[in-house]
């Protein structure tokens, strides 16, 4: 049986502004998409770095986002000390992502919150979910496409738990 509060999630990428947040908007898209998960989950986003810290998403991301029925309106963030406290799954894009929240975890236990996300793919294979800052359009899309898979496999896995 469920927990009574949420599970909280949160997705993290390198500067906050393309992956994460997109992954933090599918995954809430997927939730309040049904009913019975509405209230099960809370979800966030943030970058290892603090490069756009409140900026909102890249405009081609939002564009992108926006021509596959997404509204991306989260700001972006930085990492702290506390998340390892609040999220009990810490989700990175690369295996950078991952090695830096590796490094700023402050124990054993906060060690293993730390996920990645293409660990959750369904049908698409790949080992990371690359930035698509400095390409063309067309990796915004295959972002979003790894992250809608990714993000279904993460709530499927999430939700066998019970």
């Amino acid at each position: 049986m469920r927990e009574t509060r949420p599970i909280r999630l949160l997705f993290v990428c390198l500067g906050n502004i393309c992956r994460s947040p997109m992954a933090e908007c599918v995954f809430e898209y997927l939730v309040k998409g049904r009913n019975d998960l509405f209230h099960s989950y809370e979800v966030d986003s943030a970058g290892i770095a603090g490069y756009h810290i409140g900026d909102l998403p890249d405009v081609r991301m939002r564009e992108a986002a926006w021509q596959r029925g997404y509204k991306m309106t989260s700001r972006a963030r930085q990492v702290g000390f506390e998340d390892f406290e609040t999220f009990d799954l810490i989700i990175g894009m690369d295996d950078a992502n991952i090695d830096a929240l590796k490094e700023m975890a402050p124990n054993v236990e906060a060690l293993g919150k730390i996920v990645k996300m293409t660990d959750y793919c369904i049908h698409m294979e790949a080992d990371h979910v690359p930035d698509p800052y400095y390409g063309g359009t067309a990796g915004f899309y295959y972002v979003i496409d790894l992250l809608e898979d990714a993000c279904q496999g993460l709530l499927d896995s999430l939700e066998k738990r019970d």
